[in-house]
């Protein structure tokens, strides 16, 4: 009898405690702060840097570019898991391996790319002044390891992420990059300043939610949901500032918001800062919505004077390139009413396809041809009023039905259903004439490319190898996880009743395209400068004159430059008045080819462990040996001189294209444009000097299998879950590039007889 009660009693322990445990795991008793980390590595021995400097003057010399400035590779982009996406994707269900702190960047970045420079970009609206403290304090700690400050071995930036999604084309700026220059606190913005805005504030308070019986589903490994549950608390814990409070004047533990750029620019002037605001990820359709163009910043009240520079190319793709086509039409942008366009050479609307997907699946059912007909054209409108979340209203839709739909399908490495009217190109073409005909408004970006990797890890272009680490591919584990969080719907004949009115009332990542973008995501970019010197000085002064180039990747080396008729060099970047006809010279040197494994000066600089964890074996480890440079492509962009100017007439891509017949050297071309002078008006110019074909993560996006017309009739994806394997690289070969800043010219009225100069 003892016995019974002695087991009753254990029974009922076991009871009151496991229901104990399971309210706290409700309550989350047992979440932890995650932190930035601890920096394992000290600085590069001089002997590598001075050997990588050698080695670049050797090729400059052998190229006939006397007494270079230094080329400096670096990553402005770079998340860490104080971004939301960056946790979420961190977590087991989603194939992540833990943590991605601050340290893990500093050390990848010195050891695994062995970058230059990079900065911290963490998404504004999951900050925290604790978190704020936290990322200033590693950044400085990585600074600290560099070695001599006037030539150190790598120099790290603080900044962060503006991330601003709007619900319609009128009201979407996009995401900026805001970088500080110096490191004490006077020079950095006394905290991120955040999107205001339905979209990003849903994210922020809504969004960061787990149901907590997830971590009751992946019980081994269930600290991971109660850390992320308790990043989500300390999240929604921060109180709003007052709006109508300057920076300065506000207390230090709220959460600083603005409306859009020329908001944001005001919020930082106030504060008196040294700083860089870097549009990104203009094109990307993930997020962009269909029928956003860059023309409403070009109003002087969004400043976009201070947009100093653009990353046009990422790990989610390149925003470089125009073209004529869109994604919808708009009959009516006040009421937005918008109707499907048909699809056109090159391009198929996602709208049109979910009306094929739609026709498919009636005609299946027996439905007569003429109802099939009718319920396409209702899908098809539909789709096209519903912005980013068209695609919600097909039951069941799986990625291959939509084919390459939405996509840019002659574009180099695009950006997942591009949006052409927020490319780099377009936004250099055209001119806001508010303050006259005689004074146009534009932008002056200089280029630069980025990783925009959220694992920590900056500058992964160097190597296309784990795809699933190196890249933003990220998804279920398997379908049990697939089935519990995107539960298997019947593929209906007819669309789902989805109203405009019921996607803006629950904004979050359910609404976006998280399957077929997987595709579309690379290793990403880097930033090239042409700098005075290693210090942060010099970084900062070649990126504040815009004498920067990007690269997809690999460390090409290039020089752009205008030659006047006294023979000085305008280097890329410049902005030149001139009544000459132009004379341009362009360099350019392949990046290295790259050695299996890493340098020893990698192992002997970070633990082994630390080392296999971060870089998974391969390291930039350089041979002697270079890629080849297979041309050269100049674009001529005129911008607009008068409104509503047509822009498809003013952008000249492949103006000019030079062959190069590089046998390891490089190859050098000159150039000149005697129209320039004949057509009296503005123009600028830029080039993009071509690699050899090499393999590249992603290369061939969805992978089409085309008909013997060259229609893509079936696709096979590449996947971020479970469904292609993280052994997979989905490798195809491609011609990597770097793009030259522009140069632009300014024309000035020429009497009729000075037609062209002679440059003799």
């Amino acid at each position: 009898m003892r016995a019974f009660k002695f087991i009753g009693f254990i029974i009922f322990g076991l009871l009151i405690g496991g229901g104990l445990y399971l309210y706290g795991m409700k309550a989350n008793w047992y979440g932890q702060h995650r932190g930035t980390g601890e920096i394992a590595g000290v600085a590069i021995p001089k002997a590598i840097i001075e050997a990588r400097q050698n080695a670049q003057i050797m090729s400059a010399a052998a190229i006939g570019q006397d007494k270079p400035k230094q080329i400096l590779f670096g990553d402005l982009h770079v998340h860490t898991t104080f971004s939301t996406d960056a946790f979420l994707w961190s977590l087991p269900i989603y194939g992540g391996e833990g943590s991605h702190p601050m340290a893990d960047a500093c050390d990848f970045a010195r050891y695994c790319s062995a970058i230059d420079f990079w900065s911290s970009n963490d998404h504004a609206e999951a900050s925290t002044p604790a978190r704020w403290k936290e990322t200033k304090d590693s950044i400085r700690q990585c600074n600290a390891r560099a070695g001599d400050p006037a030539n150190p071995d790598m120099v790290a930036f603080v900044g962060f992420e503006w991330s601003q999604v709007g619900r319609t084309p009128a009201d979407h700026y996009g995401h900026k990059n805001v970088i500080f220059k110096g490191l004490d606190d006077k020079d950095i913005s006394l905290r991120p300043i955040a999107a205001a805005g339905p979209a990003s504030q849903t994210i922020r308070k809504s969004a960061t939610r787990m149901d907590w019986r997830v971590s009751l589903a992946d019980f081994k490994h269930r600290q991971s949901y109660y850390d992320f549950r308790t990043y989500a608390s300390e999240t929604r814990a921060v109180p709003d500032c007052d709006a109508e409070t300057a920076s300065p004047d506000l207390p230090p533990d709220c959460y600083e918001l603005a409306a859009d750029p020329g908001a944001l620019v005001t919020r930082l002037d106030a504060q008196k800062l040294d700083y860089l605001l870097i549009p990104h990820g203009t094109t990307w359709g993930f997020y962009t919505p269909p029928g956003t163009s860059f023309d409403k910043q070009l109003k002087a009240k969004m400043h976009p004077e201070k947009q100093t520079l653009i990353e046009i190319m990422s790990g989610h793709g390149n925003s470089e390139e125009y073209r004529p086509w869109r994604a919808i039409d708009m009959v009516d942008e006040e009421k937005l009413i918008a109707k499907c366009p048909a699809p056109s050479k090159g391009y198929l609307p996602s709208c049109w396809q979910a009306g094929e997907i739609i026709k498919t699946r009636c005609l299946a059912a027996g439905t007569s041809a003429a109802e099939c007909t009718a319920r396409a054209e209702k899908t098809r409108t539909s789709y096209a009023n519903l912005g980013v979340a068209g695609h919600t209203i097909i039951s069941g839709e799986e990625p291959a039905e939509w084919l390459d739909s939405g996509q840019c399908t002659d574009c180099f490495l695009p950006a997942f259903n591009a949006r052409p009217a927020v490319s780099a190109q377009y936004g250099l073409a055209i001119s806001n004439f508010d303050d006259g005909p005689d004074s146009p408004r534009r932008f002056n970006w200089g280029f630069i490319a980025a990783s925009d990797n959220h694992r920590a890890r900056p500058g992964t272009g160097y190597k296309a190898y784990a795809r699933t680490r190196n890249t933003e591919a990220a998804g279920v584990i398997n379908e049990k996880w697939r089935q519990k969080l995107f539960p298997t719907q019947e593929k209906l004949a007819t669309p789902l009743p989805v109203t405009r009115e019921t996607v803006w009332n629950n904004a979050g990542f359910q609404l976006l395209e998280l399957e077929r973008q997987a595709s579309f995501f690379t290793t990403g970019g880097l930033t090239a400068v042409h700098s005075n010197g290693r210090d942060r000085d010099a970084l900062w002064g070649a990126m504040a004159r815009r004498e920067t180039y990007g690269t997809s990747g690999p460390r090409i080396l290039l020089w752009f430059d205008l030659i006047d008729n006294a023979g000085k060099a305008h280097p890329m970047g410049s902005q030149v008045e001139t009544t000459e006809t132009p004379r341009f010279r362009v360099r350019a040197v392949g990046a290295f080819k790259q050695k299996p494994g890493c340098p020893d000066f990698a192992s002997q600089g970070l633990p082994s462990d630390r080392l296999d964890n971060l870089c998974r074996g391969e390291c930039y480890n350089p041979s002697d040996e270079r890629l080849k440079i297979v041309r050269i492509e100049v674009v001529k962009i005129t911008p607009q001189m008068m409104q509503d100017e047509p822009v498809e007439t003013l952008i000249h891509d492949n103006w000019k294209v030079f062959p190069c017949d590089d046998q390891g050297q490089g190859c050098s071309i000159e150039f000149d444009d005697p129209d320039y002078v004949l057509g009296k008006r503005d123009a600028l110019y830029y080039v993009r000097a071509i690699q050899e074909a090499t393999p590249t993560i992603n290369g061939a996006n969805l992978r089409c299998i085309f008909d013997e017309s060259g229609k893509c009739i079936a696709v096979n994806p590449c996947y971020g879950d479970y469904r292609t394997p993280a052994s997979d690289n989905c490798l195809t070969d491609v011609e990597n590039r770097a793009w030259s800043s522009p140069i632009s010219l300014r024309s000035v009225a020429l009497p009729k007889e000075t037609a062209s100069l002679d440059h003799n």
